[in-house]
Parts: C-alpha cells; structure tokens; sequence
C-alpha cells in the first residue's frame, strides 16, 4: 500500500496542511517544522504526485537558471549545486546558457522559455546597478546571481568577494610574502568581482601597514586558463619581482601555474599561490591550489529559498539581499598547513 500525505502527517505530529506547505515550499514555516515533515517523509519514503500538485497549483515544478555557459567550471559546478538545491525542493530545473554580453543577457530575460517556468535564478556579469528598473519589469519571479548591486531592488545572492580576497592576501602576508601580485584586475570594463576583489587586496595591504603598487596588479580580459598562462608569460618577461599571487579566480591561477612551473619557477617555495572559486580540480592539482570557498552549496540553497518566496509572495514583498560566507582552503600551493579558514556571512 502506498504512502500518502497522511501517514506523512501522523508520523510528523502536525497537520495535512502543514505537511502541504512543507512539500510545496512555503516560505513561512519554522525551521525545525520543516525538519520534522521532511524527516517523516524520508523515513515513509513518501512520493509526493507532482504533477498532481502542479496542476492544482497551476505551477510548473519547474525553475529556471540562465547562466553564461557550462564549459566554465565555475558555471557548471553551480548549475550542479542549484540542480540539488532544487531537487530538495522538489523542483527540476531548466538550464539556459546564453554565452556572454549584454544583448545575450537581456535576451534571455525576455526569452521564449520563460511561460515553462515558475521562476528564474539568473546569473548576471554585465547589466549594472542602472538596470535596477529593468528587473524589476520581468513579469517572471526572479532572483539574481552577482555582485552588482540593484539599491535593494531586487532579489539578490552574492558571494564574499571582498573579505573573501582580503582574507587570500592576508594568509599569504601572514607567510611573509612580502611582494604580492593581484592576478587579474580589469581595466577600463567596470567588472563588480574583481573590483571587489581587488578591494579585498587592498584592505589587506593596508591592514598589514604596506602600501598599494599598482605595478603588482596585474590586468587581463579574460579569467580563464589562458588569460592566466599570458599574462604571467608577460610579467616573466617583463622582469617584474614578486614572490605571491592572489588570483582572482582558480583557472587565472592554474594558467599561471604551468607557467610558472615551465619557467622552473617552485610553488610554493618561490612564489605562493591562492586562487577563488574552490573548483574540484584544484584539490587535484599539482600542487593543491589554496583557494577561497564561497560556498556555492550556501548560494544554491539560498537562490532556491529565495525565489520560492518571490513565486509564494509575489511582487510586493520585499527585495533580499544574502552574501553568503566563504572558506579559505589552505592547500599546498600557499606552503600551508592543509586548514580551513571561515568567514563571516551577512543577509539584508
């Protein structure tokens, strides 16, 4: 005989209502009410009908997440954690890569796929604080991925930037690198996270009483292995000393790596290394990249949560803004001990 909602209910102690709004996530429920339904129901093993449910509600199950591709590690292993958030949720998910550029972002917000969905997480790198007005116009419930800011008018989920790169630099000041190299800023293109990343640099310079040298930031149009691997070919060659690199994302990093390695430069007796993002493959690589965490399992879960209250709530609740916290993996690369370091998270 199957399982129904409530056998789910009397093992659970609380009513077929609560247990309703437990599996149809409502936003409003205490968090230990939702434990104790979601526990019943794993040890039921209970299988909500979906499509039932969908039809009563006149929903979907289904979210959708834009994001700029899925051959860049950082996106893929972001799509995967958003897939799981979901799934816990009872949601599946329809991933949209729409490559990169303003026309391609703004396309997709108004793309043909937004009637199969109840709601979008959308992974923004160009529409900037001005755009404020032109999110809050799309008639589909959305939370935004980025560090651009919107005043507060917009749902939001960011991750730690700037105390997380200010946290990288103070770990390899503290190891008595004294000549730090920022890899890679942007210049001219006004790119909020390595602008804020840049700013965490600098708040750990000045924190260790050392001064800004320009000539240690070193600027790249792409944050990929290749942009890595040229721009440290090019500061090899230009002679420029510095015995750390903070990369502002692991690939930057790993590119400068095989550089570094075929110059027979030694990491991390000579030079350093942190990156940012934590990919998988860093643990693998030689050696292990230290590396900020910013938890992308945190921001999955909090982009899922959030969007689930905008679809319950509609458009006159409230904007949120959540900056989730971060993880400093000490690994091999930095010459430290295999640790990790936390930091604080904040939510408006």
């Amino acid at each position: 005989m199957s399982v129904t909602i409530r056998d789910v209910a009397r093992v659970s102690g609380f009513s077929i209502k609560t247990v309703s709004n437990v599996i149809n996530g409502h936003p409003q429920l205490r968090p230990e009410t939702r434990k104790r339904v979601e526990d019943a129901i794993e040890q039921l093993g209970y299988r909500p009908n979906l499509s039932a449910r969908n039809l009563r509600s006149g929903r979907s199950g289904v979210i959708g997440l834009i994001i700029p591709d899925l051959t860049t590690a950082y996106f893929a292993e972001l799509a995967d954690a958003v897939m799981r958030a979901a799934a816990e949720r009872g949601l599946a998910v329809l991933i949209e890569p729409i490559g990169s550029g303003r026309e391609n972002e703004l396309a997709a917000l108004r793309g043909q796929h937004r009637h199969m969905v109840d709601g979008v997480i959308y992974s923004s790198l160009t529409l900037g604080a001005s755009d404020a007005e032109l999110l809050k116009g799309v008639d589909t419930p959305l939370v935004v991925l980025g560090d651009t800011s919107f005043d507060g008018q917009v749902d939001r989920i960011t991750m730690a930037n700037t105390s997380g790169a200010r946290a990288a630099t103070e770990h390899l000041l503290a190891a008595g690198r004294r000549r730090v190299l920022a890899l890679a800023a942007h210049e001219g293109d006004i790119v909020a996270s390595a602008e804020l990343r840049l700013a965490g640099y600098r708040e750990a310079l000045e924190a260790a009483g050392l001064s800004f040298d320009p000539n240690l930031v070193c600027y790249a149009d792409s944050w990929h292995r290749r942009g890595g691997a040229a721009a440290m070919t090019k500061l090899l060659k230009d002679g420029l000393s510095f015995n750390a690199v903070f990369a502002f994302n692991d690939t930057l990093a790993l590119g400068a790596m095989r550089v570094l390695q075929e110059a027979g430069v030694r990491i991390p007796e000579d030079v350093a290394i942190v990156g940012f993002d934590d990919l998988d493959e860093t643990r693998y690589s030689l050696p292990a990249l230290s590396t900020v965490n910013p938890r992308r399992d945190k921001i999955a879960k909090a982009a899922v949560e959030t969007l689930l209250r905008r679809i319950e709530g509609g458009a006159e609740l409230d904007a949120r803004e959540i900056e989730t916290d971060f993880l400093l993996q000490v690994r091999e690369s930095s010459g430290g001990a295999l640790k990790g370091v936390s930091g604080a998270n904040s939510a408006a």
